[in-house]
């Protein structure tokens, strides 16, 4: 099932959140996300691992229609007293989703395939409720803040020491299996800079590079329907069409009705198969 966010980990996550590479991260994907995908207003977003809705925060400014869905009930909880009516909140596996198909214009995964099961399986899943764009965001396996995460895990207890992290290849490779040959477009954070400057006073644009060994990578996978049903408009009001076949025998049928029901005060009786002579009349 993956790894489900307790009170604990929860609590390890949100002071990571806080840290300048956690801040680092949420400025790349507050530049990617419009950059990538051209959100506009009103248009649908399922958040799938949406924790305690630090981004549905971001995309509530953004005039978004928000839902958001998470395997951990205390997130979805800590989620629903940040929101309240702003969002549609449920829990739920991100390989198994609670929606219809084609339910949202817009999905978003964002540090969630780190922590799955089965990445393939919740690509596949948002692609199957999304009508749009999917846009990911991971960890990069080659970067220099993914090995410390992991050295750090090995010495303390850290929300990433069972995470799986992913490069771009090996991204764009599970994106193309689970969706198919789609357009993609991507960015990364640049190497070095952004970890350590004073957020408040740099640009959002220097947070986007395309350099792939940045510590994050935020991937938009476009959704192409290759058969598309065509709606013809009917062009004969349906007083002038003609009548149909099955409407022709029905309506012969209950001709035959009525003859039979015309003619039967004068059928003949019958008695031990021979018939009578007399005539029977109601």
């Amino acid at each position: 099932m993956g790894l489900v966010f307790d009170s604990k980990s929860a609590n390890l996550y949100a002071s990571w959140y806080r840290t300048p590479r956690g801040k680092a991260i949420e400025r790349l994907v507050e530049a990617a996300f419009p950059l990538l995908l051209d959100p506009q207003p009103r248009e649908r977003i399922v958040d799938i691992g949406c924790g305690e809705g630090n981004h549905l925060l971001f995309f509530s400014r953004l005039g978004l229609d928000l839902t958001g869905i998470d395997a951990s009930p205390y997130m979805i909880a800590r989620a629903r007293e940040r929101l309240g009516s702003r969002s549609c909140l449920k829990v739920g596996r991100a390989e198994d989703l609670p929606f219809e198909d084609n339910e949202f214009d817009l999905s978003a995964l964002i540090n969630t395939l780190e922590f799955v099961d089965n990445p393939l399986e919740a690509l596949k899943e948002a692609a199957r409720v999304t009508k749009r764009a999917v846009f990911i965001g991971v960890f990069n396996s080659l970067s220099w803040c993914s090995l410390s995460n992991k050295v750090v895990g090995l010495f303390r207890k850290s929300p990433f020491r069972d995470a799986q992290f992913f490069n771009l290849w090996e991204l764009k490779a599970l994106i193309k299996a689970a969706l198919g040959d789609v357009p993609m477009a991507w960015c990364c954070t640049p190497l070095g800079n952004p970890l350590f400057k004073p957020y408040n006073h740099v640009s959002a644009k220097r947070y986007v590079g395309h350099c792939p060994f940045g510590s994050f990578l935020a991937l938009s996978a476009t959704m192409l329907y290759r058969v598309r049903t065509e709606q013809h408009p009917l062009k004969v009001g349906l007083e002038k069409a003609k009548r149909s076949v099955l409407d022709g025998i029905t309506m012969d049928k209950l001709r035959s009705a009525e003859v039979y029901r015309k003619d039967e005060r004068s059928l003949s009786l019958r008695e031990n198969g021979e018939p009578k002579s007399q005539m029977f009349s109601l």
